[in-house]
């Protein structure tokens, strides 16, 4: 019949028709073989807050669906226990260290979008990948891999110039400063109470002078009074001013909202999936959705607020859950379930920091430690789900270790696109596991880094399936009891905050997957070959890592002014182009 179409009705078409319609055939073919890309990333999520890995108190219904109709990951693991360092593992397959996006110092993320350093240009993405293959890609949310290089708007690590077709969101991270003075729960302690103690203080001091209750002269008390006055100025210009250079929303290239407006940025981030993916369902698609949720704040709006048993938290949660849903429905409205994988995980652990008495992160299960804390479980190891109806047999759980690094090669493969061959790629296609043709996991050896400093290796063996920890340096946690680093929000990696093993610390993580008994040659008859097998590992990687600019210290890693965003007249940035019909 569409032979006839071409040939205008006859039996006989030309050449020329014919060879049309096997291009087209061809075409067709090819497209229709790929699946779309539907990859769900969380903020800061810990392995325990989710009802299919084990929370009973959380509410998860659409994710525990993601995992009931598919696969549940249990040995997913990050390349790095901060958000910068992972999410560029993730990106490139590769160690953050093989990029320079891994710090020598303790500033181990992207401080602002006013600075210089990012994902290198000659790093290759997945998006990269999928993008040359004919796949339409969308990055939707958090980035936090850099954004200028010489101008405020030259954008050269910018997300479009990494693969992507379309962006939309944030090209930094969410932090206190986002949330508006009213609504801060952090400012109202941190924030105006200081300014007000300020200005009593300079109150009390005229008024003992005045009345003879100080003797300072006149000269002095002035100077102390204006001292104050510029303080209380420089806090309320930066509550007022400064904390909307750092938070702001890109549609593309374009800042359409600065500050941003955590009110509804959970709606408008999944109308802009939803959108995505409404646009672009008759032909492959890439969405990778980088949720805002659950970093700190974790500001939820009214229809979540109040709603969970465990506060702001658990409220944020439940509504990025809710996203989650919305946007899998989507899915299923458009008759595209079946031919998307789809895979949801976290860039790290849940934060372990206090703060006024109240824990600002997440429950990392029975693992030990938990955001930038270096090889500690509780850091790097992430829940992992991947959907693929018809394919990836549902309601199943895998045990073989896995990387978010193996995203890369794995999507590579789906779209037919060949993986870079001048550079090491350190993740593993991982199809084969998932859809159980094969039953062990290509990883061996895996290597956990706190910034530049080798924390930690496990070594996966295939034969008999044991799984050991090397632990070669852990950072200093509280006495009390309580997994934290005295007070600090990213735990160092290296100093006197540190403790050096030697021996190393060594565990049997599938008896004791806590990290809680080191084993020692007496409990363990192979420590000392456990031990040997670990370190000529390492010495062999560190034989394949090439010495980068390094992108996340100083002064790349510094502020600077004609880098900064800004949407309006230096340093007034602020603008709101989005509406608020949803």
């Amino acid at each position: 019949m569409l032979l006839n179409m071409f040939n205008g009705g006859n039996s006989r078409c030309s050449p020329t028709v014919l060879l049309v319609f096997i291009l087209f055939s061809q075409f067709w073919v090819t497209n229709m073989s790929k699946p779309n890309i539907l990859l769900l990333m969380a903020d800061d999520l810990g392995y325990g807050d989710l009802g299919c890995f084990g929370n009973d108190t959380i509410r998860t219904p659409n994710i525990d669906r993601l995992a009931k109709e598919g696969i549940k990951l249990t040995q997913h693991i990050s390349a790095a226990s901060l958000c910068t360092p992972s999410r560029t593992a993730f990106l490139t397959g590769r160690y953050p260290i093989r990029s320079g996006m891994a710090a020598t110092t303790e500033r181990r993320v992207k401080s602002g979008p006013g600075t210089i350093g990012g994902l290198p240009r000659n790093e290759t993405t997945f998006a990269t990948l999928l993008q040359q293959q004919g796949y339409t890609t969308g990055l939707i949310g958090k980035w936090h891999l850099g954004l200028n290089c010489e101008s405020h708007n030259d954008h050269c690590h910018h997300p479009l110039h990494n693969g992507f077709d379309y962006y939309y969101g944030d090209p930094f991270t969410l932090e206190n400063d986002c949330l508006s003075w009213e609504s801060s729960q952090f400012r109202l302690k941190d924030g105006p109470i200081h300014i007000q103690i300020v200005a009593l203080l300079l109150f009390t001091l005229l008024t003992g002078k005045i009345i003879g209750l100080v003797s300072l002269k006149w000269k002095i008390v002035f100077f102390i009074i204006l001292c104050g006055i510029l303080y209380i100025i420089y806090n309320i210009a930066y509550y007022l001013i400064l904390q909307s250079w750092r938070c702001l929303i890109f549609r593309n290239h374009e800042i359409i909202q600065q500050p941003l407006k955590l009110e509804d940025a959970a709606f408008r981030t999944v109308k802009e999936a939803v959108s995505f993916i409404e646009r672009n369902k008759k032909k492959p698609f890439l969405l990778f959705v980088s949720f805002l949720h659950v970093h700190i704040p974790c500001y939820s709006t009214k229809l979540f607020r109040g709603t969970s048993q465990h506060g702001v938290y658990g409220d944020n949660v439940e509504e990025m859950d809710w996203m989650v849903g919305k946007i899998l429905a989507t899915l299923d409205k458009e008759g595209l379930t079946n031919d998307t994988f789809t895979y949801f995980t976290s860039d790290n652990g849940g934060s372990m920091y206090m703060q006024w008495g109240e824990r600002l992160g997440g429950w990392n299960g029975i693992f030990k430690g938990g955001k930038s804390m270096g090889g500690w479980e509780g850091g790097i190891r992430m829940p992992g789900i991947v959907r693929w109806p018809g394919k990836i047999a549902a309601n199943t759980i895998l045990d073989e270790p896995t990387s978010l690094m193996d995203i890369f090669p794995t999507v590579a493969h789906l779209a037919g696109a060949p993986v870079p061959q001048d550079r090491i790629i350190d993740g593993k296609n991982q199809i084969a596991l998932l859809l159980g043709t094969v039953q062990r996991s290509e990883h061996e050896f895996m290597f956990h880094y706190c910034g530049t400093h080798l924390h930690a290796v496990r070594w996966h063996e295939k034969e008999n399936g044991a799984l050991w920890k090397v632990h070669y340096v852990t950072p200093n946690l509280q006495p009390n009891g309580a997994e934290e680093c005295y007070g600090k929000i990213l735990c160092p990696c290296s100093g006197d905050d540190v403790t050096y093993h030697n021996p190393p610390l060594l565990f049997d993580l599938l008896k004791d997957p806590s990290e809680s008994t080191p084993l020692s040659p007496t409990s363990e008859p192979r420590f000392d070959t456990i031990i040997s097998q670990a370190e000529k590992a390492v010495t062999e990687h560190q034989m394949t890592i090439t010495p980068v600019p390094n992108q996340l210290d100083l002064p790349s890693n510094q502020w600077k002014a004609n880098l900064q965003p800004c949407c309006g007249i230096f340093p007034f940035c602020w603008c709101d182009k989005e509406t608020n019909n949803f």
